[in-house]
């Protein structure tokens, strides 16, 4: 049902490689689909949008008037949800924009000594697209966690777009662009909806940056996109990577790992832990939850083909392999967490404590859930408010500081050879 490795057989190293290992989405057939695509949305613009939207979403449309969503729709969908509802989305997003305004950084200077002043700017970006994904599932946590940051961060217009095959909008979803301050929801999605907005055509604007997660098709698009406009990530299956040592209900573990498990049959659910007779209660724990589950042949597929709880030495290795791992969602189940996250270094995010469990992460304690994947947590960080903002270098050089500055400039560039570079520095001289 799920692999069992030992770190301290000779073949782990291996085993563990080939467990981890994780090749593209995307193929040849896949981008040449998305190429053209991309290059019908940029010649023809809607009509191409709205013949993509009627072949691939089944849908009717005769014009892109009929692709969007207003204001007030999306309050009437906030209007129809039930009071539990409501208090749900609403309490998420309160905690989410209080964790997030905490990120938003601020314009800063400083003057030396002899006037010359030094800084940075803090700009947020004009305007910003969020897909949101439709079809098989609805997310309305990911329309919190995309639009939240990007309105903390002062992004002026935020755009959505949002799939709804056969015409079916949810409405737990146009609820949350609701309470988020998204601005306009166009229902395309696809390719040819991340074309719209990196491009622009004559009803959707061109943004800046695009956001939110995809099928093969959008994660392909916004690859070959990037550099026109931003983007978030490329994201590969979600993971879950458990360190516990051994005292933890091994039903919540076992829960904890069919959390991951049943997004979908790539993704990655691991446990590490020093004691073997646990991971036999753990793996116990698996085979008689698993068919209680609604999606129990995701999960089995899952756990099977991307699963595994490794036997470690004791709690340090543990820590050593995650660091390897670098997961997406990391799990300290254990008596003292705080103990160990000196020595945690890559991970996407951290949840610590037995009563941590990684759903409450997913939805409303207030991080980002749009976290790095794949081991590239070693390199990169959740989403958050500083991806809706940019940077601007301020320098205001004084007549001191120009005699003092001018003269290294001069130098270096005499050295590099660029007479211009040192001209212009030696003109400020006095």
């Amino acid at each position: 049902m799920i692999t069992k490795l030992n770190s301290s057989h000779s073949d782990f190293q291996d085993n563990l490689s080939k467990l981890l290992a994780w090749e593209s989405v995307s193929n040849s057939e896949v981008a040449q689909t998305v190429d053209d695509i991309i290059a019908n949305i940029r010649n023809t613009g809607d009509k191409a949008l709205v013949d993509y939207t009627n072949r691939f979403d089944r849908m009717n449309a005769q014009n892109m008037g009929e692709l969007s969503i207003n204001t007030a729709t999306l309050k009437e969908a906030f209007d129809t949800l039930d009071e539990q509802e409501k208090t749900a989305l609403k309490t998420a997003a309160d905690r989410v924009k209080t964790y997030h305004q905490k990120q938003k950084q601020d314009t800063w200077t400083y003057t030396e000594d002899n006037g010359t002043m030094l800084g940075q700017k803090i700009t947020p970006l004009d305007r910003v697209g969020l897909y949101v994904p439709g079809g098989k599932a609805a997310y309305p946590s990911s329309v919190l966690m995309n639009a939240i940051p990007a309105k903390v961060a002062g992004v002026e217009e935020l755009i959505m777009v949002v799939p709804t095959p056969d015409s079916v909008t949810n409405q737990l979803v146009l609820a949350a662009a609701y309470i988020s301050g998204v601005d306009t929801v166009f229902t395309v999605g696809g390719a040819q909806a991340v074309a719209a907005l990196a491009y622009g055509t004559q009803t959707i604007p061109k943004v800046d940056k695009i956001v939110g997660p995809g099928n093969i098709y959008v994660a392909t698009a916004k690859r070959v996109v990037f550099g026109q406009v931003g983007i978030d990530m490329i994201a590969g299956p979600s993971e879950i990577l458990i360190i516990c040592d051994g005292k933890t209900n091994p039903d919540w573990i076992a829960m904890d790992l069919f959390s991951q498990a049943e997004h979908d049959e790539d993704a990655q659910s691991i446990l590490l832990c020093p004691d073997e007779d646990f991971i036999e209660q753990v793996e116990a724990s698996i085979a008689k939850l698993l068919p209680t589950m609604e999606r129990q042949d995701i999960i089995a597929t899952a756990l099977k083909d991307r699963g595994a709880l490794i036997l470690t030495q004791d709690m340090d290795e543990a820590v050593k392999l995650s660091n390897q791992i670098a997961p997406e969602h990391l799990e300290l189940s254990v008596e003292d967490p705080q103990s160990m996250l000196d020595g945690i270094k890559h991970a996407g995010a951290i949840f610590m404590g037995r009563h941590t469990c990684e759903s409450l992460g997913d939805y409303c304690a207030g991080p980002n859930h749009v976290l790095p994947t794949s081991g590239t947590a070693r390199f990169s960080s959740p989403l958050g408010v500083y991806d809706f903002q940019k940077k601007s270098s301020l320098i205001m050089v004084s007549d001191e500081g120009a005699n003092v500055l001018g003269e290294i400039a001069a130098t270096l560039a005499d050295g590099e050879g660029l007479q211009a570079h040192a001209q212009s520095a030696r003109y400020r001289i006095k």
